[in-house]
């Protein structure tokens, strides 16, 4: 009953929070393993399996032809919501990530349960799994954009796991730049493909349209671009056999059943858009030809067990890219069929690779003989799952090599090419199913480093399943005849009826495929006794290969970037300024001076307050260039922002002159910090480089004068502006229309820069950790005096700072500025006690107060979108409380919270960090 239960709620949830599930469990796993430890495994692989259980509803309906729709809004007035699909596409790389997911989880327990770090492998794992979920469930091309490049991170991260090791960290940096300049290739032919169709769902899209485009052959390239690199296609095939550096469950998840998988569903889906037209065919024939051989070929000369598998996979990526390329239903059959009997066989043989590994300390195929009497489950697992991968019958390898086969028969055009290309490959593919399954198991005696034993029960579960899976599938395939023919019908376009048997009779496909199995253990016999000699030919051909022109290529722009970087970054900090200044000011000069807008109107209603304070800013400014003392100059720069917070208040920008003057006393305490490590200012640049600098100072000044007087001219959208003042209080609650602009109706921009805000000021306090001598931490300042009045002062901070944060909303103050005063309280303390004392009274880390703050942030869009509208919409309530009557409270302010706290978290890891130092 219970299960029950738990079956009912996760089939009431709605796809976008089956998606926010698996990221959860990212977050908590971590904690999660901390407190349950050997369970965890099994406790995550609860969630995938609960995604499993939901889609059970839904698997009649899609068999038949149904699709689930789900739209959120994301950005309305752009007219972009978030949009979520689900067919039989989709379906079928639903089940196989969270289902393979859930094997993967269990067996990683098993497999780094030594690892005291496995916490975070779980959290990298699930960050994962979710992006792929979403990608294949995305129907909005940003979306699909989002998570595609989520799962190249997500992987960089999985693969660069032993990052101690300078084979995983290169393999990582290779699988990121790779696919990452795929997935900027695949944004812009996202960018053409909906500016063409005119929709941003690639449901909505009309193939009509697209391939009558005159940028079609542009949009193709580009896509295609994206999907090679993702799919590891010829000639950016290299990554994937450099990736299995990673740990085996990743090898097993990613490289077999998901993200290499990625591509592959990308051509799929796109298929009914840019698929049959001749381009399309001979592109994709062309090149997944090329891959289908190439990785059948070099698959057998490797003696490495995750090498060969890794290089069988790039085969069967060929294999499958091939048939997307032929386009005909038979080939769109065969290519849906073999993809799913690919994962099942390839994600056990990744792992019966990892048990090996685990259990003997070798993957060589040379020492690695007669391990099945010490492991026969886990022999027994190996053996059925090679066997489909090679099609042997009555496993669902066999059924899908039979279509393929059928469809490469009848593929038009240059059929027998494909014919004589799928059939090298595949009778390769037998010769490779022979040495991962029988040489490490019953050819002779084991060479070892240890003597092996059965695997645990967490590592044996996942490859006897998903072999077990092949044997059902073949035996009985009408039990996912009906999915798989819903997810061709999804390709193709339109409704088709296809039927899998295990037996078509005496066919001269059959007779192909026993010719297959015939020749290639043929093959095998000859090649047996010249493994190292393979091995060999291929060590000496690496200097021609793609990996090595990669490598050199790579290396070519880090030398140039080092050089650049000599001549650039050369440690001078005037000359990293005038460079940025130059460059500014050939970008500006030519709009600023093509334009007539530049005229002096309105120097009638300069008052005298403002040229005072103009005189005293432009006096200070030049006063601070012809001081030798640091000190004075920080506190010249403090003058010159009290001066411009002064023009503020003048204005009436309360809320910036508050803003101001926070900041520069901030900052002058941080420039005190800094200061006093400096060494002693003296002159040691010549008078030319004096009149240089002061040369381009005065034009850049000119210029940025020339940019606010333009600007001054420009006038703003009127409409706008009556917009955001008639609607601050009917639709966001707030008379401050600043405040309400900022935490209402563009929070998303706010979000971004407080994000930055965190990511810059962890920046700064790597950089001030980032040394060798560490200081006396105590940081005392005796001043009896300044210890009498903070606690006074620092009540006295608090306490405005929480009442600009409450007030932010209706009048001057908000969340910054909140901020601002609660980091100056605790800066206060920190300077008239010590740093670890204030430590002890803040009770949180300034890092935590971070991370809180942007986590309340995302809480506040959640509420937002869960209650019906779009991410951070504000929704709000009414309440009555004793002493303050009736008050609005809603997700804004809960935003608000969020900024404080980001703010003060910033601001005390710089002053705190930088007071320890």
């Amino acid at each position: 009953s219970n299960v029950a239960v738990w079956i009912a709620l996760w089939g009431s949830l709605p796809m976008l929070w089956l998606l926010l599930s698996l990221f959860a469990g990212a977050v908590v796993a971590p904690a999660l393993y901390r407190g349950a430890r050997e369970f965890t495994g099994c406790l995550l692989a609860l969630l995938p399996v609960g995604v499993v259980a939901w889609s059970w509803q839904y698997w009649g309906q899609i068999a038949h032809g149904a699709n689930l729709r789900e739209t959120y809004q994301w950005a309305p007035t752009l007219g972009v919501n978030a949009t979520f699909h689900l067919d039989g596409l989709s379906l079928v790389f639903l089940l196989l990530i969270c289902g393979v997911g859930a094997l993967i989880l269990i067996y990683a327990s098993q497999y780094l349960a030594k690892d005291r770090k496995l916490g975070l492998f779980y959290a990298y794992l699930l960050l994962f799994m979710g992006s792929m979920l979403g990608l294949v469930l995305a129907d909005n091309v940003f979306a699909l954009f989002m998570f595609w490049e989520l799962t190249s991170i997500s992987s960089f991260l999985l693969i660069g796991w032993n990052h101690l090791s300078t084979e995983a960290r290169d393999a990582a940096r290779t699988s990121l730049i790779v696919t990452g300049g795929g997935g900027m290739l695949l944004l812009a032919g996202l960018v053409l493909l909906m500016l063409i169709s005119g929709s941003s769902n690639f449901s909505e899209m009309s193939g009509d349209s697209v391939r009558g485009s005159s940028l079609y052959l542009l949009t193709l390239l580009l896509v295609l671009g994206g999907a090679f690199t993702k799919s590891a296609q010829f000639p950016f095939h290299f990554w994937l056999p450099g990736a299995m550096a990673a740990p085996t469950p990743v090898s097993a998840y990613l490289h077999s059943a998901t993200m290499v998988k990625a591509g592959i569903y990308l051509l799929a889906r796109l298929h009914p858009t840019l698929g049959a037209t001749d381009a399309w065919f001979t592109i994709v024939t062309l090149f997944g030809c090329a891959t289908m051989v190439l990785g059948a070929v070099v698959a057998v000369t490797e003696t490495d067990l995750k090498r060969i598998l890794a290089y069988s996979t790039v085969s069967v990526l060929g294999t499958l890219t091939m048939l997307l390329g032929v386009g005909t239903q038979e080939a769109l059959w065969a290519a849906m069929t073999y993809l799913v009997a690919h994962s099942l066989y390839k994600g056990a043989l990744f792992m019966v690779a990892g048990t090996l590994d685990h259990e003997t300390g070798t993957r060589d195929i040379l020492q690695l003989r007669g391990i099945a009497k010490h492991m026969p489950l886990t022999a027994a697992a190996a053996v059925l799952a090679a066997a489909s991968s090679a099609g042997v019958p009555p496993l669902l390898g066999f059924l899908s090599k039979e279509l393929f086969y059928e469809a490469a028969w009848h593929a038009p055009a240059v059929g027998v090419g494909v014919l004589i290309a799928a059939f090298l490959a595949s009778t390769l593919m037998v010769v490779v199913a022979i040495m991962v399954a029988y040489r490490p198991f019953f050819s002779g005696s084991s060479m070892a480093p240890r003597i092996p034993h059965e695997a645990p029960w967490g590592m044996a579960l996942g490859p006897t399943t998903l072999a077990a899976a092949s044997l059902v599938f073949g035996l009985k395939p009408d039990l996912i005849s009906q999915i798989i023919e819903a997810m061709t019908t999804a390709v193709v376009g339109e409704p088709v009826t296809l039927h899998l048997k295990l037996w078509h009779g005496l066919t001269p496909v059959l007779g192909l495929s026993a010719l297959t199995l015939v020749v290639g253990v043929a093959i095998y016999v000859v090649l047996r006794r010249q493994q190292a000699f393979l091995a060999g030919w291929r060590q000496r051909c690496a200097y021609w290969s793609f990996q090595n022109c990669y490598d050199r290529s790579y290396e070519g722009l880090m030398s140039f970037a080092e050089g650049l970087t000599a001549i650039v970054q050369n440690g001078y900090l005037r000359n990293y300024v005038l460079i940025v200044v130059v460059f500014l000011l050939a970008l500006l000069v030519q709009p600023l001076l093509a334009g007539r807008e530049l005229f002096f109107h309105g120097l009638s209603e300069i008052h005298l307050p403002e040229v005072m304070l103009g005189a005293i800013i432009l006096v200070a400014a030049s006063a601070s260039t012809m001081i030798d003392s640091r000190l004075a100059v920080a506190a010249i720069l403090g003058v010159i922002g009290i001066a411009v917070m002064m023009l503020y208040v003048i204005f009436g920008a309360l809320d910036l002159a508050v803003t101001q003057i926070m900041v520069e006393t901030l900052t002058v305490i941080v420039l005190v910090l800094v200061l006093y490590h400096l060494p002693k200012f003296v002159f040691h640049s010549s008078r030319w480089i004096y009149l240089r600098d002061g040369l381009v100072s005065l034009v850049f000044g000119g210029m940025i004068a020339l940019l606010v007087i333009k600007a001054f001219a420009v006038q703003a959208d009127p409409e706008l502006r009556e917009f955001y003042a008639a609607n601050s209080y009917l639709e966001a609650h707030g008379r401050n229309v600043v405040n309400a602009i900022l935490v209402d109706f563009r929070a998303t921009d706010t979000m971004g820069e407080v994000t930055v805000l965190t990511v810059a000021a962890v920046g700064v306090f790597a950089l001030l950790r980032f040394q060798a001598d560490r200081r006396d931490k105590s940081g005392a300042m005796v001043s009896l005096v300044l210890r009498a009045t903070t606690p006074v002062l620092m009540l006295l901070l608090l306490v405005v700072s929480i009442y600009a944060l409450l007030r932010g909303h209706h009048e001057s103050g908000g969340g910054f500025i909140g901020g601002l005063l609660a980091a100056a309280a605790f800066s206060l303390h920190a300077f008239a006690h010590d740093v670890p004392s204030t430590r002890r009274l803040l009770r949180v880390s300034p890092h935590t107060l971070m991370g809180g703050g942007l986590a309340v942030i995302v809480i506040a869009g959640a509420i937002g979108l869960a209650l019906g509208g779009s991410f951070l919409k504000g929704w709000w309530m009414f309440a009555y409380l004793p002493g303050l009557g009736s008050v609005h409270l809603g997700t804004p302010l809960l935003f608000d919270l969020g900024v404080y706290a980001v703010v003060m978290g910033m601001v005390l890891t710089i002053v705190l960090t930088a007071a320890e130092e």
